[in-house]
């Protein structure tokens, strides 16, 4: 018998899922080659080819998938250790089912910016496209595409915005085929590495010798006290240093690395402070939840009324949790608190704090990050985004004013910090605090329903009452001009008397800029923006109008585009006006603003409050940046302009925001030794979120706004998801979201599991319905039931029936949205 010849059987190679960053639900199966195999590690990022591209994935685990033979494989590991942990896998894989949004981009959402690479497709003109650019029949379109490349090669996007206009990739096809371009891909991106520092050390073996420069020998002597000294160390005390160690280096005298450190993101460093005596409802506070850390899963809602001391309550359960080895996550809702607060806790724990916000450069953070995941710090602070902290495990999560609309992010993944922190806390077995003087109604509902437990503090640290709140009715004068109709007779006379004892006054407007109405005098057209609908708001510091949500400007000097008439009247009132105002009442008093054209620049916060602590302001202007946990002990006096601006938005939180930003920034009043006041200018004095605001009671504003969402079945009663379409097409846009809403009517058939379980209202177009060029459409739908809601839409969005995709016509989806503008 002959002996059949057999191959050699090849052992399977290991097989990992990866999630790929780019919009595609599903994670990929690849193979590791042998030479990465000892790098492979969850958390990891790796370079994988997908279709015709190359790009950057994230390893999550081991795969199922039992045949390697047809499977593609990693190209590259990115990283030397982990960016985050297997215990945090599942926490991502969460997210991206509970918010319906791509597990890859949902971990490229939670790690710093500028660390992925991907290729790009680089087009460059070649000598029959420069011959081309003469002949009569290339079309207008492929002339300016030629005209555009003659400047330099250019990737798909720069050549868009250099055109000027839509180029289709088909037209680009076309002219590579023609020999008029060429196509090649490049990998680009990861902009954000580790910073590294020279480090010069003596080489093995250097002798002692008298042959050598004065400098040369001190540079020795030096390394030989010191054992190894930066660069720009050693040039402080040998000003030659830096040419020297090169040429020392090479006669093999020293040897030159380099040294990865951490880019500094604190600026000045803070002294160390002592644990103030509690109050015995801070004490109380801290005994009750002290012994829930390390004991499982639990949800506390810590209400205490503003200047109560919830932020040393913070830092005493945070310093619990660190001596049990528990890591610590504190989120705060604005930027602009994250310097008060990571300050106090630097000043307690040191070198142990970590921050995490987009406020810090790319590199800042990607620091930050590293220190979290190696395990360099155990306390985080940030905004929302900290969420994403990579601890392994978390012991205890701090979410301060819970209720702030800043946690919810808008476009992209558009997850609530403060539901993920609750669901972290679940993942990770963790103690979850949520702390607010004006708890949302969603948290207070959860409490009445024994899924949360509340610690309550009722009184201010220094014992000193709230602030008296008086209401001045604005309808009374609605015939004054001028100054008058927004700083009224009361309000300017308490403010001159604050002046006059010293002390420091807070005037509140929710509304930025000069004028926020400007109309022509002539025709009485507004001066809208040209992309949006929405009226331009003057900026008279930067002499200039402007839109608030595409960032469209034209010049303070402009006429009106109807009739060219150069008469515009300057209708509605800003901050800057206000402070302008202020200058001219009070010539002798120092007046500051505090809004988002101030704050822009990195530092701004933290002069301005450390101006504010000094006594250098006399009177800060602001909109709610200044409303949100800020401590001003000298503030005295609190002037809200008009207190109904959020009351009249067409959304059903509206009574619960303004409730809650009334008496946040009512808040900041008498937080010192003195007693506090509060002019409360508005249109509806009898409105109960103003009366309740006004005796800074929250359970009475809760118990007739809950009435109001169970009579109307909006949340907390139901769960709600907002299905948005954006088009530059208005018709096309207006058809697809039409089409939407009849596949919706299609799945509430009467036979179907979700009739009756399930509502949906319109599609109709947005209260904004046109922002930056994109005319905008919704629906809303909404169930008591999550699960069943969440499979409507994914029916409804990826089903057999889905509606077919379309490239002019963009389709998001907003799980639990916050606002419906």
């Amino acid at each position: 018998m002959i002996p059949v010849k057999q191959k050699p059987i090849r052992p399977h190679r290991p097989i990992v899922s990866v999630a790929v960053a780019l919009p595609v639900m599903d994670c990929y199966s690849y193979t590791v080659p042998d030479h990465l195999l000892a790098l492979i590690r969850t958390g990891k990022r790796v370079l994988i080819p997908f279709g015709s591209r190359t790009v950057t994935g994230y390893l999550i685990g081991s795969s199922s998938e039992p045949d390697s033979t047809t499977l593609k494989h990693i190209l590259d590991v990115l990283d030397d250790a982990p960016l985050f942990s297997s215990a945090m896998v599942p926490f991502f894989q969460w997210i991206a089912t509970y918010y319906m949004y791509p597990l890859g981009q949902v971990i490229s959402t939670a790690l710093p910016a500028g660390l992925n690479l991907t290729d790009i497709a680089v087009m460059t003109l070649c000598p029959p496209g420069m011959a081309a650019l003469t002949s009569d029949a290339v079309s207008p379109l492929e002339k300016t595409v030629l005209t555009a490349l003659t400047k330099r090669p250019m990737d798909f996007r720069q050549l868009k915005k250099d055109v000027g206009q839509r180029v289709p990739w088909a037209l680009i096809h076309q002219m590579r085929q023609r020999g008029w371009l060429v196509v090649e891909r490049q990998i680009k991106g990861g902009q954000v590495r580790r910073k590294t520092i020279r480090m010069v050390r003596l080489a093995e073996g250097v002798a002692e010798s008298g042959k050598i420069s004065p400098q040369r020998q001190a540079i020795l002597d030096l390394l030989r006290q010191q054992g190894g000294l930066s660069v720009p160390d050693l040039s402080k005390r040998v000003p030659t240093a830096a040419s020297l160690v090169r040429a020392m280096q090479k006669a093999g005298m020293v040897r030159i690395e380099d040294h990865p450190v951490y880019r500094d993101p604190f600026g000045d460093p803070i002294d160390p402070d002592r644990p103030p005596v509690l109050t015995d409802e801070q004490a109380e506070a801290v005994n009750r939840m002290t012994p829930l850390l390390g004991k499982g899963f639990r949800t506390v809602l810590l209400a205490g009324v503003t200047g109560s001391g919830k932020t040393e309550v913070y830092l005493q359960l945070a310093r619990q949790a660190v001596d049990r080895g528990l890591h610590v996550l504190v989120l705060v809702p604005e930027i602009a608190l994250i310097s008060q607060t990571e300050r106090r806790f630097r000043a307690r724990f040191g070198e142990t704090v970590a921050v995490l916000h987009s406020g810090l450069s790319r590199g800042e953070r990607y620091d930050q990050w590293l220190r979290v995941a190696r395990g360099e710090a155990g306390i985080a602070i940030g905004a929302r985004s900290c969420i994403f902290a990579p601890f392994e495990t978390v012991g205890l999560i701090i979410v301060d004013e819970e209720h702030d609309a800043a946690y919810k992010q808008d476009g992209g993944l558009s997850y609530n910090a403060r539901d993920l922190a609750v669901v972290r806390a679940r993942h990770q077995n963790a103690l979850a605090v949520l702390g607010s003087a004006t708890p949302s109604v969603q948290s207070w509902h959860n409490v009445a329903i024994g899924k949360y437990s509340t610690v309550g503090l009722t009184r201010r640290v220094n014992r000193q009452p709230l602030p008296v709140i008086q209401t001045v009715d604005l309808s009374q004068i609605r015939d004054e001009r001028g100054i008058r109709r927004y700083i009224t007779p009361l309000l300017q006379q308490e403010i001159q008397k604050t002046l006059d004892d010293g002390h420091q006054t807070l005037i509140f407007l929710n509304r930025r800029g000069f004028s926020v109405f400007p109309i022509c005098a002539h025709c009485g057209q507004p001066l809208r923006c040209k992309n949006c609908d929405i009226s331009l708001t003057l900026h008279k510091q930067a002499n200039a109008y402007r839109c608030h949500y595409c960032g469209f400007s034209r010049p303070a000097t402009s006429t009106c585009p109807a009739c060219g008439s150069d008469k515009i009247k300057l209708l509605g009132t800003g901050t800057e006006k206000i402070q302008e105002a202020m200058v001219q009442l009070f010539p002798q008093a120092r007046v500051a603003r505090m809004d988002r054209d101030t704050m822009t620049r990195k530092g701004s916060v933290v002069k301005l409050l450390k101006d504010l602590k000094n006594r250098n302001i006399d009177i800060l202007v602001g909109t709610q940046m200044v409303a949100k946990g800020h401590d001003f002990p000298g503030i005295t006096l609190v002037g809200v302009v008009c207190a109904d601006l959020t009351l009249n938005f067409p959304d059903f939180r509206a009574g619960e925001r303004t409730f809650q930003l009334l008496a946040q920034v009512a808040g900041r009043a008498g937080r010192g030794k003195q007693p506090g006041k509060v002019i409360l200018q508005t249109f509806n004095p009898d409105h109960f979120s103003i009366t309740a605001a006004k005796h800074q009671d929250f359970v009475t504003f809760f118990n007739q706004e809950i009435g109001f969402r169970q009579a109307l079945g909006y949340p907390p009663f139901t769960r709600m998801i907002a299905v948005r379409l954006s088009g530059r097409d208005p018709r096309q846009t207006g058809i697809h979201a039409r089409a939407l809403g009849s596949a919706c009517q299609d799945l509430l058939h009467p036979e179907g599991p979700f009739h009756r379980q399930v509502q949906v209202m319109g599609p109709i177009e947005a209260p904004l319905a046109r922002i930056a060029n994109q005319h905008r459409w919704q629906l809303l739908i909404k169930s008591p039931d999550t699960a069943r809601l969440h499979r409507f839409v994914n029916q409804l969005m990826l089903g057999p029936n889905a509606l077919p995709t379309r490239r002019d016509v963009r389709v998001t989806i907003d799980v639990d949205p916050f606002s419906l503008m």
